[in-house]
């Protein structure tokens, strides 16, 4: 229906909009820094907050559009938002405190985008779609994630999250660390297909 679409795609351009803003901002306060802007693009793309929200971004700016998002990538799309805003909450949050603009990148990067994808996702997009044993497949995103993760510690010497510092923390720690996040995102894919059935029916 008409007006049904004009609010997906009306929520899909806010959504993407505070991403881009977002993601914009936090690149050109990491540039003000004095490690160059090589190494401050390496640590920009390193922290997974940062493909979440650009995945989020690209969705959203093609649900504006008025063209479909296949259902597997939006449920992807909300597993990864979802684990960057929840293990920032958890994990991370209380480990600096933000102030000016920085504050209100974080929010948004933590806090707006998670919230604004999740809810339309859950309300707005169609639901029916997503099979549990596609999580083989969808386990391979924290996986990639963390290879990548790696080169970016190599490359400047300082790991994008404080768990991922192999080094500091030895190896059953930084394994454990591991098995965490996987558990993190195994049960966010079984939350996200169990609402997938519920609002089939």
């Amino acid at each position: 229906m008409p007006a049904e679409r004009s609010l997906l795609r009306g929520w899909a351009a806010l959504t993407a909009l505070v991403a881009a803003l977002s993601l914009v901002l936090q690149y050109l306060l990491l540039l003000r820094g004095s490690v160059g802007s090589a190494v401050a693009t390496l640590r920009f793309f390193g922290y997974f907050t940062i493909p979440s929200n650009l995945g989020v971004c690209l969705g959203g700016a093609r649900l504006a559009s008025g063209r479909a998002l296949r259902a597997p990538v939006a449920a992807v799309l909300a597993l990864c938002i979802g684990v960057t805003g929840l293990i920032y909450v958890l994990a991370l949050q209380g480990l600096w405190q933000p102030a000016g603009l920085q504050w209100w990148v974080d929010m948004g990067l933590h806090y707006a985008v998670p919230a604004l994808y999740l809810a339309g996702w859950l309300l707005l997009l169609p639901h029916g779609g997503l099979r549990w044993r596609a999580l083989g497949a969808v386990m391979l995103v924290p996986v990639a994630y963390l290879g990548w993760a790696m080169v970016v510690t190599a490359l400047t010497g300082q790991a994008p999250y404080p768990f991922l510092e192999w080094k500091r923390l030895g190896a059953a720690a930084f394994a454990l660390n591991l098995l965490r996040v996987a558990g993190v995102f195994v049960l966010g894919w079984t939350l996200l297909w169990a609402l997938d059935r519920w609002r089939r029916r």
